[in-house]
């Protein structure tokens, strides 16, 4: 059973933290960072790593092994920050994600995204567009939409203003 949002060949950027293989759609993608210093800002979540300076503009970075509870990892050679735009209420934010590393970029099919797993009505999997089959594995694939709430957008909004 195809997942109803995905209704084309889309192509997806893949990245990796610990084991798992997660994809978001390249259209939401503006660029891959090579990981630089990151600014921290005082009384955020620990999720919220902090700002970095991309041309001028102010990007607050977001450790995604945090935000999805994951053990803290050491920044290694590959880390790097997939700066995306986020819509959320008909309001375009761009962040900074930090990940382990970026894999690829591939198509995918409609009919190779299975819908994203029911696991209990207490554990919240919207923010999962779907699960896509690539070599016999499953590519976690991310509504990066749906990935942070209103209020954690509005504290990397806030996060922007203070250091701007």
């Amino acid at each position: 059973m195809a997942v109803s949002k995905i209704t084309e060949t889309r192509q997806y950027l893949t990245f990796k933290m610990e084991e798992e293989t997660f994809a978001l759609d390249v259209g939401k993608v503006r660029e891959i960072l090579d990981y630089t210093n990151i600014t921290k800002v005082p009384r955020t979540p620990d999720f919220m790593k902090g700002v970095i300076n991309l041309r001028g503009s102010v990007v607050p970075v977001v450790d995604m092994r945090l935000k999805f509870n994951m053990p803290a990892q050491e920044r290694t050679v590959d880390t790097c920050i997939i700066v995306v735009e986020i819509t959320i209420e008909d309001e375009q934010t761009v962040l900074g994600a930090l990940v382990d590393s970026v894999q690829e970029v591939f198509e995918l099919e409609p009919a190779q995204v299975e819908p994203a797993p029911r696991i209990g009505t207490k554990l919240n999997t919207d923010f999962i567009l779907g699960m896509g089959r690539r070599d016999e594995r499953f590519v976690i694939i991310l509504d990066i939409d749906r990935v942070f709430s209103i209020e954690e957008l509005d504290i990397a909004a806030a996060m922007t203003e203070a250091t701007s």
